[in-house]
Protein backbone atom coordinates (compact mmCIF):
# COMPACT_ATOMS: atom_id res chain seq x y z
CA UNK A 1 0.00 0.00 0.00
CA UNK A 2 1.67 3.54 -1.37
CA UNK A 3 -0.16 5.39 1.72
CA UNK A 4 -0.01 9.93 1.30
CA UNK A 5 0.41 11.06 5.06
CA UNK A 6 -1.24 14.90 5.25
CA UNK A 7 -0.36 16.25 8.88
CA UNK A 8 -1.61 19.43 8.02
CA UNK A 9 -2.83 22.55 10.50
CA UNK A 10 -2.67 22.50 14.48
CA UNK A 11 -3.34 19.15 16.12
CA UNK A 12 -3.23 17.11 12.71
CA UNK A 13 0.77 17.39 13.48
CA UNK A 14 0.13 15.92 16.72
CA UNK A 15 -2.86 12.73 16.08
CA UNK A 16 -1.86 11.53 13.00
CA UNK A 17 2.05 10.45 14.27
CA UNK A 18 0.26 8.67 16.94
CA UNK A 19 -2.06 6.84 14.46
CA UNK A 20 1.45 6.58 12.22
CA UNK A 21 2.88 4.90 15.40
CA UNK A 22 -0.39 1.97 15.67
CA UNK A 23 -0.23 1.72 11.99
CA UNK A 24 3.93 1.03 12.43
CA UNK A 25 3.21 -1.33 15.25
CA UNK A 26 0.78 -3.54 12.56
CA UNK A 27 4.10 -4.33 10.39
CA UNK A 28 2.18 -3.95 7.34
CA UNK A 29 4.58 -2.95 4.28
CA UNK A 30 3.41 0.43 3.45
CA UNK A 31 4.84 2.96 1.68
CA UNK A 32 4.70 6.09 3.42
CA UNK A 33 4.73 9.52 1.69
CA UNK A 34 4.41 12.74 3.25
CA UNK A 35 2.68 15.79 2.01
CA UNK A 36 2.38 19.07 3.29
CA UNK A 37 -0.66 20.70 2.80
CA UNK A 38 -2.90 23.72 4.46
CA UNK A 39 -2.82 27.00 6.02
CA UNK A 40 0.89 26.88 7.41
CA UNK A 41 1.69 26.12 3.52
CA UNK A 42 -0.20 29.23 2.30
CA UNK A 43 1.33 31.47 4.94
CA UNK A 44 4.91 30.79 3.78
CA UNK A 45 4.49 30.00 0.05
CA UNK A 46 0.91 31.72 -1.42
CA UNK A 47 -0.66 27.90 -2.05
CA UNK A 48 -2.30 25.76 0.52
CA UNK A 49 -2.68 23.02 -2.12
CA UNK A 50 -0.30 22.85 -5.55
CA UNK A 51 -1.39 21.03 -8.88
CA UNK A 52 2.30 18.90 -7.70
CA UNK A 53 0.40 17.98 -4.68
CA UNK A 54 -2.66 16.87 -6.46
CA UNK A 55 -0.68 14.86 -8.52
CA UNK A 56 1.34 12.90 -5.50
CA UNK A 57 -2.05 12.38 -4.21
CA UNK A 58 -3.30 10.75 -7.11
CA UNK A 59 0.20 8.67 -7.09
CA UNK A 60 -0.92 6.93 -3.67
CA UNK A 61 -3.44 4.35 -3.05
CA UNK A 62 -5.08 6.27 0.01
CA UNK A 63 -4.65 9.54 2.50
CA UNK A 64 -4.49 9.82 5.53
CA UNK A 65 -5.00 13.17 6.52
CA UNK A 66 -5.05 15.54 9.85
CA UNK A 67 -6.32 18.29 10.01
CA UNK A 68 -6.26 22.28 8.09
CA UNK A 69 -7.14 25.57 8.82
CA UNK A 70 -9.30 27.14 6.64
CA UNK A 71 -9.44 31.01 6.94
CA UNK A 72 -12.45 33.31 5.55
CA UNK A 73 -10.17 35.24 3.04
CA UNK A 74 -11.54 34.71 -0.77
CA UNK A 75 -7.85 33.89 -1.95
CA UNK A 76 -7.62 30.79 -0.49
CA UNK A 77 -8.01 27.67 -1.88
CA UNK A 78 -9.58 24.97 0.29
CA UNK A 79 -7.97 21.92 0.42
CA UNK A 80 -10.36 19.78 1.47
CA UNK A 81 -13.08 20.89 -1.29
CA UNK A 82 -10.45 20.53 -3.96
CA UNK A 83 -9.15 17.10 -3.05
CA UNK A 84 -12.46 16.13 -3.14
CA UNK A 85 -13.63 17.12 -6.10
CA UNK A 86 -9.99 16.27 -7.86
CA UNK A 87 -10.03 13.08 -6.66
CA UNK A 88 -13.59 12.63 -7.16
CA UNK A 89 -14.18 10.99 -3.64
CA UNK A 90 -17.99 11.49 -3.57
CA UNK A 91 -18.93 9.42 -0.33
CA UNK A 92 -18.21 10.48 2.64
CA UNK A 93 -18.96 8.01 5.59
CA UNK A 94 -19.41 8.97 9.03
CA UNK A 95 -20.09 5.93 11.59
CA UNK A 96 -21.76 7.03 15.02
CA UNK A 97 -21.36 4.91 17.75
CA UNK A 98 -20.68 5.12 21.29
CA UNK A 99 -17.07 3.38 23.05
CA UNK A 100 -16.77 1.81 26.39
CA UNK A 101 -16.18 4.07 28.83
CA UNK A 102 -17.18 7.34 27.29
CA UNK A 103 -20.00 9.01 27.81
CA UNK A 104 -22.33 11.10 26.06
CA UNK A 105 -25.27 13.65 26.35
CA UNK A 106 -27.81 9.96 26.47
CA UNK A 107 -28.02 7.08 29.03
CA UNK A 108 -29.11 4.83 26.31
CA UNK A 109 -25.59 3.56 24.29
CA UNK A 110 -27.49 0.81 22.24
CA UNK A 111 -27.38 2.93 18.73
CA UNK A 112 -24.87 2.53 15.91
CA UNK A 113 -25.89 4.62 12.68
CA UNK A 114 -23.78 6.01 9.38
CA UNK A 115 -24.08 9.30 7.59
CA UNK A 116 -23.57 8.98 4.12
CA UNK A 117 -22.99 12.56 2.60
CA UNK A 118 -23.00 14.16 -0.56
CA UNK A 119 -19.08 15.09 -0.93
CA UNK A 120 -18.75 17.09 -3.87
CA UNK A 121 -21.58 19.57 -4.56
CA UNK A 122 -24.75 21.03 -2.62
CA UNK A 123 -23.91 23.85 -0.63
CA UNK A 124 -19.86 23.31 -1.16
CA UNK A 125 -19.66 24.07 -4.87
CA UNK A 126 -17.75 26.12 -4.65
CA UNK A 127 -19.62 28.63 -7.17
CA UNK A 128 -19.51 31.51 -5.10
CA UNK A 129 -19.79 35.71 -5.77
CA UNK A 130 -18.47 37.66 -3.12
CA UNK A 131 -19.16 41.24 -2.79
CA UNK A 132 -19.52 44.29 -0.46
CA UNK A 133 -23.01 44.43 -0.73
CA UNK A 134 -24.33 40.66 -1.65
CA UNK A 135 -22.76 37.44 -1.58
CA UNK A 136 -24.03 34.59 -2.90
CA UNK A 137 -23.32 30.46 -2.81
CA UNK A 138 -24.93 28.49 -5.97
CA UNK A 139 -26.60 24.93 -4.35
CA UNK A 140 -25.80 22.36 -7.00
CA UNK A 141 -27.78 18.99 -7.20
CA UNK A 142 -27.17 17.21 -9.74
CA UNK A 143 -28.85 13.72 -10.96
CA UNK A 144 -25.60 11.88 -11.10
CA UNK A 145 -24.90 12.49 -7.69
CA UNK A 146 -27.51 12.47 -6.21
CA UNK A 147 -27.75 8.57 -7.76
CA UNK A 148 -23.85 7.77 -7.09
CA UNK A 149 -24.35 8.57 -3.42
CA UNK A 150 -28.15 7.06 -3.24
CA UNK A 151 -26.97 4.35 -4.60
CA UNK A 152 -23.81 4.13 -2.00
CA UNK A 153 -25.94 4.12 0.73
CA UNK A 154 -27.99 1.58 -0.24
CA UNK A 155 -25.24 -0.88 -0.82
CA UNK A 156 -24.50 0.12 2.71
CA UNK A 157 -27.62 -0.65 4.16
CA UNK A 158 -28.05 -4.07 2.25
CA UNK A 159 -24.91 -4.61 4.45
CA UNK A 160 -26.58 -3.55 7.65
CA UNK A 161 -30.22 -3.97 8.26
CA UNK A 162 -31.44 -3.09 5.28
CA UNK A 163 -32.68 0.28 6.66
CA UNK A 164 -32.17 3.89 5.01
CA UNK A 165 -33.60 7.55 5.93
CA UNK A 166 -33.34 10.16 3.36
CA UNK A 167 -32.97 13.90 5.14
CA UNK A 168 -33.39 16.64 2.80
CA UNK A 169 -35.50 20.03 3.39
CA UNK A 170 -37.42 19.56 -0.22
CA UNK A 171 -40.53 21.84 1.39
CA UNK A 172 -38.52 24.99 1.09
CA UNK A 173 -35.38 24.36 -1.53
CA UNK A 174 -37.13 22.82 -4.32
CA UNK A 175 -33.65 21.65 -5.41
CA UNK A 176 -33.84 18.85 -2.90
CA UNK A 177 -36.81 17.69 -4.56
CA UNK A 178 -34.36 16.19 -7.70
CA UNK A 179 -32.27 14.33 -4.39
CA UNK A 180 -35.37 13.07 -2.68
CA UNK A 181 -36.89 11.05 -5.99
CA UNK A 182 -33.60 9.90 -6.83
CA UNK A 183 -32.73 8.52 -3.12
CA UNK A 184 -36.35 7.11 -3.35
CA UNK A 185 -35.96 5.48 -6.49
CA UNK A 186 -32.43 3.66 -5.77
CA UNK A 187 -34.08 2.79 -2.96
CA UNK A 188 -36.93 0.86 -4.48
CA UNK A 189 -34.86 -0.10 -7.37
CA UNK A 190 -32.35 -2.45 -4.60
CA UNK A 191 -35.44 -3.35 -2.33
CA UNK A 192 -34.24 -1.31 0.46
CA UNK A 193 -36.93 -0.39 3.31
CA UNK A 194 -36.63 3.47 3.23
CA UNK A 195 -37.96 6.69 4.87
CA UNK A 196 -37.35 10.49 4.62
CA UNK A 197 -37.47 13.03 6.91
CA UNK A 198 -37.10 16.97 6.73
CA UNK A 199 -33.56 18.19 8.09
CA UNK A 200 -34.92 20.21 10.58
CA UNK A 201 -37.27 17.78 12.31
CA UNK A 202 -34.52 14.84 11.49
CA UNK A 203 -31.64 16.65 13.70
CA UNK A 204 -34.03 16.46 16.89
CA UNK A 205 -35.30 13.12 16.27
CA UNK A 206 -31.34 11.84 15.87
CA UNK A 207 -30.41 13.59 19.17
CA UNK A 208 -32.93 12.13 21.03
CA UNK A 209 -33.38 8.44 20.02
CA UNK A 210 -30.50 8.18 17.66
CA UNK A 211 -31.40 4.06 18.19
CA UNK A 212 -34.15 4.40 15.65
CA UNK A 213 -31.62 5.04 12.44
CA UNK A 214 -29.34 2.68 10.90
CA UNK A 215 -27.99 4.50 7.75
CA UNK A 216 -28.65 8.03 6.86
CA UNK A 217 -28.22 10.01 3.31
CA UNK A 218 -28.46 13.44 2.76
CA UNK A 219 -27.01 16.54 1.15
CA UNK A 220 -23.45 18.59 1.61
CA UNK A 221 -23.73 20.97 4.26
CA UNK A 222 -26.79 19.02 6.17
CA UNK A 223 -24.45 15.86 6.43
CA UNK A 224 -21.41 17.80 7.57
CA UNK A 225 -23.79 19.72 10.16
CA UNK A 226 -25.72 16.44 11.59
CA UNK A 227 -22.52 14.18 11.83
CA UNK A 228 -20.92 17.04 13.50
CA UNK A 229 -24.05 17.41 15.73
CA UNK A 230 -23.80 13.80 16.51
CA UNK A 231 -20.53 13.92 18.56
CA UNK A 232 -22.37 14.73 21.40
CA UNK A 233 -24.26 11.36 21.09
CA UNK A 234 -20.52 9.59 21.39
CA UNK A 235 -18.64 12.38 24.03
CA UNK A 236 -17.01 14.48 21.27
CA UNK A 237 -15.79 15.00 18.13
CA UNK A 238 -12.48 13.53 19.28
CA UNK A 239 -13.56 10.45 18.57
CA UNK A 240 -15.17 10.31 15.37
CA UNK A 241 -13.93 8.91 12.11
CA UNK A 242 -14.59 9.11 8.61
CA UNK A 243 -13.62 8.48 5.30
CA UNK A 244 -13.87 9.66 2.02
CA UNK A 245 -14.37 7.55 -0.70
CA UNK A 246 -14.79 7.49 -4.51
CA UNK A 247 -14.17 4.81 -7.68
CA UNK A 248 -10.54 5.09 -7.68
CA UNK A 249 -9.24 6.77 -4.19
CA UNK A 250 -9.87 7.07 -0.68
CA UNK A 251 -9.39 9.76 1.86
CA UNK A 252 -9.56 9.26 5.93
CA UNK A 253 -9.40 12.34 8.49
CA UNK A 254 -11.02 12.70 12.11
CA UNK A 255 -13.64 14.69 11.86
CA UNK A 256 -12.64 17.48 14.15
CA UNK A 257 -10.70 20.16 13.04
CA UNK A 258 -7.20 21.85 13.66
CA UNK A 259 -8.14 22.65 17.29
CA UNK A 260 -6.04 25.86 16.91
CA UNK A 261 -6.55 26.76 20.34
CA UNK A 262 -4.86 23.67 21.90
CA UNK A 263 -2.44 22.79 19.16
CA UNK A 264 1.17 22.24 20.27
CA UNK A 265 0.34 21.34 23.92
CA UNK A 266 0.41 17.55 23.34
CA UNK A 267 -3.39 17.23 24.65
CA UNK A 268 -5.24 17.04 21.90
CA UNK A 269 -7.84 13.30 21.80
CA UNK A 270 -6.00 10.90 18.56
CA UNK A 271 -8.50 8.39 19.32
CA UNK A 272 -10.73 10.18 15.71
CA UNK A 273 -7.30 10.01 13.66
CA UNK A 274 -6.68 5.98 15.13
CA UNK A 275 -10.61 5.06 14.09
CA UNK A 276 -10.06 6.77 10.99
CA UNK A 277 -6.64 4.14 10.52
CA UNK A 278 -8.78 1.78 11.25
CA UNK A 279 -11.68 2.87 8.73
CA UNK A 280 -9.05 2.83 6.04
CA UNK A 281 -7.36 -0.32 6.96
CA UNK A 282 -11.09 -2.03 6.26
CA UNK A 283 -11.57 -0.02 2.74
CA UNK A 284 -7.58 -2.13 1.94
CA UNK A 285 -9.12 -4.99 3.32
CA UNK A 286 -6.91 -5.58 6.09
CA UNK A 287 -9.56 -6.41 8.52
CA UNK A 288 -7.96 -8.64 10.63
CA UNK A 289 -5.85 -5.79 11.77
CA UNK A 290 -8.53 -3.26 12.10
CA UNK A 291 -10.08 -5.55 14.52
CA UNK A 292 -6.74 -5.24 16.56
CA UNK A 293 -6.32 -1.38 16.49
CA UNK A 294 -10.62 -1.19 17.85
CA UNK A 295 -9.70 -3.55 20.48
CA UNK A 296 -6.78 -1.52 21.54
CA UNK A 297 -8.44 1.55 21.17
CA UNK A 298 -11.42 0.05 23.31
CA UNK A 299 -8.46 -1.39 25.62
CA UNK A 300 -7.25 1.88 26.43
CA UNK A 301 -10.65 3.53 27.15
CA UNK A 302 -10.96 0.53 29.35
CA UNK A 303 -8.40 1.40 31.35
CA UNK A 304 -8.63 5.23 31.70
CA UNK A 305 -5.90 6.04 29.02
CA UNK A 306 -7.31 8.94 27.29
CA UNK A 307 -6.76 12.84 27.19
CA UNK A 308 -8.32 15.74 29.08
CA UNK A 309 -11.33 16.07 26.75
CA UNK A 310 -12.73 12.76 28.10
CA UNK A 311 -11.69 13.33 32.17
CA UNK A 312 -7.88 11.66 31.47
CA UNK A 313 -4.62 13.17 32.26
CA UNK A 314 -2.99 11.49 29.77
CA UNK A 315 -1.20 13.56 26.48
CA UNK A 316 -1.39 12.87 22.92
CA UNK A 317 1.65 10.52 22.42
CA UNK A 318 1.07 8.98 25.60
CA UNK A 319 -2.49 7.31 24.56
CA UNK A 320 -1.24 6.85 20.73
CA UNK A 321 1.93 4.98 22.30
CA UNK A 322 -0.15 2.89 24.36
CA UNK A 323 -3.07 1.93 21.61
CA UNK A 324 0.43 1.50 19.50
CA UNK A 325 1.89 -1.47 22.36
CA UNK A 326 -1.64 -2.90 22.60
CA UNK A 327 -1.77 -3.81 18.77
CA UNK A 328 2.30 -4.56 18.87
CA UNK A 329 1.51 -7.70 21.37
CA UNK A 330 -1.79 -8.89 19.69
CA UNK A 331 0.49 -8.91 16.10
CA UNK A 332 3.25 -10.68 18.26
CA UNK A 333 1.04 -12.94 20.23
Amino acid sequence: MKLAVVEGDGVGKEVIPAAIEVLDALGLEVEKVPVELGYGKWERTGSAITDEDIATLKECDCILFGAVTTPPDPNYRSVLLTIRKELDMYANIRPIRPLPSVKGILERKDFNFIIVRENTEGMYSGIEEIGTDISTTKRVITRKGSKRIADYACKLAKSRTNKLTIVHKSNVMKSDKLFLDVSRQSAIDTGVVYRDELVDSFAYNLITSPWNYDVIVTTNLFGDILSDMSGALVGGLGLLPSANIGEKYAFFEPVHGSAPDIAGRNIANPIAAILSLKMLLEWHGDIAEATIVEEAVESALNLGICTPDLGGKYTTSQVGNSIAEYVKKRIEA
